[in-house]
C-alpha cells in the first residue's frame, strides 16, 4: 500500500465515523477533518455547523499547539470548552490520525453546542427545587485568586438568570450586570475586563450596563 493510497483510505474512514457522529447527535453538532499537509486550509471535511466555518478554513490554535506538543504530553484533547464568536459554549473533543510511520495526517474533531440544553436545565429547575423556600444552601467557592472568585461569581449570577449571557436580551444583560454588582463582582481590580471576557462583549459595553444601573 503506498502513502498516497494509505492517507486515503484514512480520510474515507475517518468520513465515514464523522457522518456516523453527527447522525447520532444531531444538529447541535459539528464534526470536522483537518488535512495536517495543509494548516492555510486544513478543514477539508464538515458535518454539522456549529462554528460557522467552512471548507478551507485554517486549523485552529488548539491544534496548532496540540502537533508541537511531546509524546509525552499527548496528542489529543477531548471533552474540553470552547466558545464560539458569537458566545455560545461548546464541548468539544480534537484527536490527532497519525499514519502506519507515526506522522501526523489528519485531526478528527467534536464541537457540540451545549447552550440549549444549559437553558433548559435552567428552566426546569423551579419545578424541580423550590428556589423560594431555601433549600439551596448559601454557596461558597474557596478561590486561589481573584480572578476565580470573579468566575465564580459569575457563574452564580448565570444561574440566578437561568439563562447563559449569549441567548440574553439587552434588558437581561443589564439585569445581569446589576445583579453581579449587588454580588460584589466589581469590588475586584479588573473585574470588568474578566466579566467582558466571559460576556463575550467589549469592556465599554459592560461599562455602558453599569452607567444604566447607577
Amino acid at each position: 500500500m503506498t502513502k498516497t493510497t494509505e492517507n486515503e483510505q484514512i480520510f474515507q474512514n475517518l468520513r465515514q465515523i464523522a457522518d456516523a457522529v453527527h447522525a447520532l447527535f444531531g444538529l447541535n453538532c459539528e464534526v470536522v477533518i483537518h488535512d495536517l499537509s495543509d494548516l492555510q486550509n486544513s478543514l477539508v471535511y464538515m458535518k454539522g455547523d456549529v462554528t460557522g466555518r467552512k471548507l478551507g478554513a485554517p486549523a485552529t490554535d488548539l491544534l496548532a499547539k496540540l502537533l508541537q506538543q511531546t509524546p509525552e504530553r499527548g496528542d489529543h484533547q477531548h471533552n474540553y470548552k470552547s466558545v464560539t464568536a458569537d458566545g455560545r459554549c461548546l464541548k468539544s473533543a480534537t484527536t490527532i490520525i497519525k499514519d502506519n510511520s507515526g506522522k501526523a495526517v489528519a485531526a478528527f474533531c467534536i464541537n457540540f453546542d451545549t447552550t440549549q440544553y444549559f437553558n433548559a436545565i435552567q428552566a426546569m429547575m423551579p419545578f424541580i427545587h423550590d428556589l423560594e423556600s431555601g433549600i439551596y444552601p448559601s454557596k461558597e467557592s474557596f478561590a486561589k485568586s481573584a480572578n476565580d472568585t470573579v468566575k465564580s461569581l459569575f457563574v452564580q449570577t448565570v444561574e440566578e438568570m437561568g439563562i447563559q449571557p449569549a441567548s440574553m436580551s439587552i434588558d437581561e444583560k443589564t439585569r445581569f450586570v446589576e445583579k453581579m454588582k449587588r454580588n460584589g463582582v466589581f469590588q475586584f481590580k479588573g473585574a470588568v475586563e474578566q466579566v467582558a471576557g466571559l460576556m463575550d462583549v467589549t469592556k465599554c459595553t459592560v461599562y455602558n450596563y453599569l452607567k444604566k444601573i447607577m
